[in-house]
């Protein structure tokens, strides 16, 4: 089948890049499911800063590439052979097509699954298939198995989570990407318990999400770190008690309001310059959990001695320490019960034709979560 899909062509063109035009919208042949896949309908696509990475190429990935990674759609066509989905299921798309049986999978730590890392970093799917075919005969890569800024996209089956079908696809492709990672970060690598003093430094759709869990699991102080002032807006309407400036100045603000260092501390930005204030903003017995993905090249230093001294724990959080098709349905729940209005991040939506100028507003701050809706 044929299908419209925005293919990044080259990493590095300057911004804006409404002007610069690194993505194309082209018209890909999409071949049909194999073995163990799905051929899904996207419904709703949203734009991440993991995407903006490999836009501007401080996450190196093989192109060119059909992007998306945070989707939501509808089964229209299974793969040979047995298969758990039926056509006209509804489903959310995570970005590790977990195997189920390497040994990161079978300890519970699908995050990690080995086969499917393997698979991202070479842009194809769990099956070491590509699906897409361009005019020029390229095979144009997956992102992140998923490949989401498209009408139609071919996933792994192990890639996708069934949904209630009255959920709308723009809040459910959130569930995929900003849900998980930040949502899991507090409750799961952070592990947030009811008393706690936390702070968020980046406030973007993941940060946000982690600021909404770490209020669900019942934290006393809830310190938000940004350095733009519509976001710390934002957080405090979703219940940070404090917002905080980024900057030079953040890390005594923090201590000051936490009463010394917080108990949790979780960094969204990807940035180890905010890495290292983040950790120097928790407490002694405090744990720091990262979620951003700065350049491979970055080098982050610490004070050695306050890992033993002050029992300091350091953690890095992909996906969020989830497992999909444990935590995404968990998570709905949470949302339905208004403990997580994952909603109140949304800022707009856009066309397919749109993403270059949305990237632009994703990159300056301007916008929290935009969705490409089909």
């Amino acid at each position: 089948m044929t299908v419209r899909a925005a293919v990044l062509l080259e990493t590095g063109r300057p911004a804006p890049y409404a002007e610069s035009r690194p993505i194309e919208v082209q018209d890909l042949v999409l071949d049909p499911p194999g073995p163990g896949e799905l051929l899904i309908r996207v419904g709703a696509t949203g734009l991440c800063h993991s995407d903006l990475s490999v836009l501007n190429g401080s996450r190196p990935r093989p192109l060119p590439m059909v992007l998306g990674h945070e989707a939501a759609g509808e089964v229209v066509e299974l793969g040979p052979g047995p298969s758990e989905f039926n056509v006209g299921d509804h489903v959310v798309m995570s970005f590790v097509p977990a195997c189920g049986s390497c040994r990161k999978c079978v300890a519970g730590r699908q995050a990690l699954c080995e086969p499917g890392a393997a698979a991202n970093r070479a842009g194809t799917l769990l099956s070491g298939g590509k699906r897409w075919l361009a005019p020029d005969g390229q095979r144009p890569n997956h992102h992140l198995g998923v490949s989401g800024f498209a009408e139609y996209a071919v996933v792994s089956a192990t890639s996708a989570t069934k949904v209630d079908a009255d959920l709308p696809h723009e809040i459910a492709a959130l569930f995929g990407c900003a849900v998980l990672t930040g949502a899991g970060a507090a409750f799961y690598s952070a592990r947030v318990e009811p008393g706690d003093r936390v702070a968020v430094f980046g406030l973007g759709g993941v940060g946000l999400a982690a600021l909404l869990a770490v209020k669900a699991a019942g934290a006393s102080t809830v310190v938000a770190v940004d350095v733009v002032a519509h976001k710390r807006e934002l957080a405090r309407k979703l219940g940070a008690t404090h917002e905080v400036a980024g900057g030079p100045d953040a890390v005594e603000a923090v201590r000051d309001l936490t009463g010394g260092g917080a108990d949790k501390v979780i960094d969204t930005t990807g940035s180890e310059h905010v890495l290292a204030q983040a950790y120097a903003a928790t407490g002694t017995g405090g744990t720091t959990v990262t979620v951003g993905l700065p350049h491979p090249d970055r080098q982050l230093t610490l004070p050695a001695l306050s890992l033993v001294a002050e029992e300091r724990t350091l953690k890095g959080s992909y996906l969020g320490s989830c497992v999909p098709r444990r935590d995404i349905p968990r998570f709905i729940s949470l949302y339905r019960s208004g403990q997580l209005p994952v909603g109140e991040l949304l800022s707009g939506t856009l066309t397919l034709d749109e993403l270059n100028t949305g990237f632009d507003r994703l990159a300056s701050g301007d916008a929290i979560r935009q969705v490409v809706v089909f």
